[in-house]
């Protein structure tokens, strides 16, 4: 074998032990059931659109708390009472839901889209989550003492509650939701399809929130930030590890039961080739993983294809 044959061999057995706590499904059967019931108190305000052929709307809904959380919904002219596929996309880390014109080749596909802000970060929702601790800066580290206060718990019902909002929709067809997105968004869509029944497809581009353990010590990316915290703070990092492990994909990849597709940069330091082969690995649905040697942290037109290929394979 040559040197890429070798490498991709040795992180296709990669499978480091999960870090899961005693008490992650439980955590989460008493999260869930927490949030079942909280109301959107959603609005729905029309946009004036780019393109002659979609609707587009600006939604806000309440996911965690009461935080505004802003979305595109964006739906394509089609006739009347069709139901439509629907894409719920989730942004990278510091960045936001941009313009409505970014998710063109959605509507082109003739499916909705909601593409909504990840909160407090550059998009137009603020963050109401109170914080017992301080942090480094940065999101990611807010309230990271508190596995029941933490900025990912609030990601996570915000994320859930989009799908929600979605899956109520009566032009939406309830049987063909995508979660899609790429670094911290293909960490949400994961972690959003590992603890919602809502979607039937999961698209992870370069995920985070993978073998987080790892990424603590070795990626260049927004996990910098707690081991920044932790370096100032040595006698904490036990709690931030274990306020990680309920929302790493390492420990919750068998609760996904919808096809997923990945991809992964062999060359990537943010999201590092063992953290998503290491979740790709404990995967038990129907799953395919897509590795580019020579590509790093992004996302290149080639996978796209490769994901509007496969999410028509299960659509149609």
């Amino acid at each position: 074998m040559n040197a890429i044959q070798t490498r991709l061999a040795a992180l296709g057995v990669y499978r480091p032990d999960p870090y899961a706590p005693e008490d992650l499904d439980a955590y989460w059967a008493d999260t869930l059931q927490r949030y079942a019931n909280k109301p959107l108190n959603d609005s729905v305000t029309p946009v004036e659109p780019l393109f002659p052929l979609a609707d587009v709307y600006d939604v806000r809904y309440e996911g965690f708390d009461d935080t505004p959380i802003a979305g595109w919904y964006m739906i394509p002219r089609v006739e009347s009472g069709k139901r439509l596929p629907c894409v719920v996309t989730f942004h990278g880390y510091g960045g936001g839901r941009g313009y409505p014109e970014r998710y063109a080749q959605w509507l082109l596909l003739g499916y909705a889209v909601f593409a909504v802000d990840v909160r407090g970060q550059k998009g137009d929702t603020g963050n109401r989550l109170a914080s017992g601790n301080g942090t480094a800066k940065g999101w990611i580290g807010q309230g990271i003492m508190d596995k029941h206060n933490c900025y990912y718990r609030a990601v996570a019902i915000d994320s859930i509650k989009a799908v929600e909002w979605v899956g109520g929709r009566e032009e939406i067809d309830p049987d063909r939701i995508v979660v899609e997105g790429g670094s911290q968004g293909g960490g949400i869509a994961l972690l959003t399809a590992a603890l919602s029944e809502r979607p039937a497809l999961a698209v992870a581009n370069v995920p985070n929130m993978c073998h987080m353990d790892f990424g603590l010590l070795n990626s260049t990316g927004s996990l910098t930030e707690l081991s920044t915290y932790a370096n100032e703070f040595p006698d904490r990092l036990d709690v931030v590890l274990d306020t990680l492990s309920y929302f790493d994909i390492l420990n919750l990849a068998e609760r996904i039961r919808v096809p997923v597709i990945l991809s992964v940069g062999l060359k990537d330091t943010i999201c590092m080739p063992e953290t998503v082969y290491a979740a790709y690995n404990r995967l038990t649905c129907k799953k395919e993983i897509h590795p580019y040697p020579f590509m790093g942290h992004e996302h290149i037109g080639y996978h796209n294809r490769k994901t509007i290929e496969f999410i028509r394979r299960h659509f149609g």
